[in-house]
C-alpha cells in the first residue's frame, strides 16, 4: 500500500475496532426475509400502479431528463407534479429535486446566503436535525445556534436573547425526526417564527405520507405563512426517490436562480416523477393503512418496553431500540440477520455518542405476526449477547 492511501486504511481499521465500520448489506433476499431497515412506510415501493405510471411517463418523456431543468430537463410532468404538491401542502409553489439530501443542502445553503441577505444570518436549529440540514449551514458558512431537541422553551429563550439583533433570523427543524421517531409541534414553531420575524424551514421527510389529514405531512395541519418553507422527500413513504420544497412563489423563483443543487444537476427522471406523482395521488385514500401502521408501532413499543428496552421518545412509525454500545448494537443486528430479520444499526456520528441503536422502520406491509416475530427474535438475540 502506498503512503498516500495509508491514512484511509488506518481510518477504516480504527472504525472497525470501535464498531463503527459501515458495510453495504447483503443483496440476498430470502423468501421469509422480514425487513425493518427501510423507509417504505406506506408500502408503496412495490405497488404495481407506480410501476405502470413510471412506464407511461417513460413512454411520453423518455427514461432520462437529459439535462438540468434550466436546460433541456423541464417537462410538463415536472411542472404538473409541482403544482399538485403546492396545492396539497397549502403553498403557492413547489420545486422538485433529485434527492432529499440534495434538497436540504442546496435550499438551506441558498436561503442562508449572506450576500443575498446582506449579513450573516442567525440560524436557530434543533440539535438533532438531519446531516443534510447541517451541511446546508456549512455550505453557507454560518454558525448554528442549536437548541435542545424539541425544547421550544429553549428556542424561545435563544430568540429572545437575540431579539435586538438586526440580522436575518432562521429556524430549522425536522417535523418527524428520522432517528428518534418523535415529533415537533409545527404550529408552535411557526408561531415562534412569526413572532420573532424568522423564516421557518421544516423538513417533512419522515412525516410525508404518514401524517396530516390527507397524508401530506404535519405541516398540512397549519396555514403556511409565506415565510415558512416545507421540504419533503419522495423516497420514503412515497416509495420512489427525490425531494421537494413547498414555498412561496418568490422563494421558488429565488431557488431556481440560486440553489446550486438545482441549477447544476440533471432533472429527476420522468420515470421517477411519474411514479412519485402516482404515489402522491394515492395518499389521501390510505387513512386505514396510516392508522394501522401507527397502531402497530405503538404495539411494538409496548412489547419492547416490556422486555426492558429503551425506545426513547418515539411516537411514530420509527422505533429506536437504544442499546448505547456500538459493538453490541452491531452484534444484535447481525444476530437478527441470521434469522432473516433485517434492521439498521445506527451509530455515531449519525447519532450522539452513547446513543447507538437499532432503528426499526415500520411499513404498512407489516403484520401483527411480523411484529411478534421481531420482538421474540430480538429478545432471544439480546439474551445471547
Amino acid at each position: 500500500m502506498t503512503d498516500l492511501l495509508r491514512p484511509y486504511s488506518d481510518t477504516l481499521a480504527a472504525s472497525a475496532r470501535e464498531g463503527l465500520l459501515r458495510r453495504l448489506p447483503e443483496t440476498d433476499t430470502p423468501a421469509d426475509l422480514l425487513d425493518f431497515s427501510g423507509n417504505d412506510y406506506m408500502g408503496l415501493a412495490r405497488r404495481p400502479e407506480l410501476v405502470v405510471a413510471a412506464a407511461e411517463a417513460g413512454r411520453r418523456f423518455g427514461a432520462g431528463s437529459t439535462g438540468s431543468r434550466l436546460l433541456s430537463g423541464n417537462t410538463a410532468l415536472h411542472e404538473s407534479f409541482e403544482a399538485r404538491i403546492a396545492r396539497d401542502k397549502g403553498a403557492e409553489a413547489a420545486l422538485t429535486f433529485s434527492s432529499g439530501y440534495q434538497t436540504n443542502a442546496a435550499c438551506i445553503a441558498a436561503l442562508l446566503d449572506r450576500v443575498a441577505l446582506g449579513a450573516e444570518p442567525l440560524v436557530f436549529a434543533d440539535r438533532l436535525n438531519h446531516a443534510s440540514m447541517h451541511l446546508g449551514c456549512t455550505l453557507a458558512g454560518v454558525r448554528q445556534l442549536r437548541y435542545r431537541h424539541l425544547d421550544l422553551a429553549h428556542l424561545e429563550v435563544l430568540l429572545e436573547n437575540h431579539k435586538g439583533d438586526p440580522r436575518p433570523k432562521f429556524i430549522l427543524s425536522e417535523t418527524v425526526f428520522g432517528m428518534d421517531g418523535d415529533m415537533a409541534d409545527v404550529a408552535a414553531l411557526q408561531a415562534l417564527a412569526l413572532h420573532f420575524g424568522a423564516l421557518l424551514y421544516l423538513d417533512e421527510a419522515h412525516a410525508t405520507g404518514v401524517f396530516g389529514p390527507h397524508g401530506y405531512g404535519l405541516a398540512e395541519t397549519i396555514d403556511l405563512a409565506p415565510t415558512t418553507v416545507v421540504m419533503g422527500t419522495l423516497s420514503k413513504a412515497l416509495g420512489v426517490s427525490g425531494g421537494y420544497v413547498a414555498c412561496s412563489a418568490l422563494v421558488r423563483d429565488y431557488l431556481i436562480n440560486k440553489a446550486g443543487g438545482f441549477i447544476f444537476s440533471t432533472a429527476p427522471s420522468p420515470l421517477t416523477i411519474g411514479a412519485a406523482l402516482c404515489a402522491w395521488e394515492l395518499l389521501p385514500g390510505m387513512d386505514a393503512q396510516r392508522a394501522a401502521l401507527l397502531a402497530r408501532a405503538q404495539r411494538l413499543r409496548a412489547a419492547l418496553r416490556g422486555l426492558g428496552l429503551d425506545t426513547g421518545a418515539s411516537t411514530t412509525q420509527i422505533v429506536p431500540v437504544i442499546l448505547g454500545d456500538p459493538v453490541r448494537t452491531v452484534a444484535a443486528r447481525d444476530a437478527l440477520a441470521a434469522v432473516n430479520i433485517r434492521v439498521s444499526a445506527v451509530r455515531p456520528p449519525t447519532v450522539p455518542q452513547g446513543a447507538s441503536r437499532l432503528r426499526l422502520g415500520l411499513s404498512a406491509r407489516h403484520t401483527d405476526a411480523d411484529i411478534d416475530r421481531l420482538v421474540r427474535s430480538l429478545g432471544e438475540a439480546l439474551r445471547g449477547l
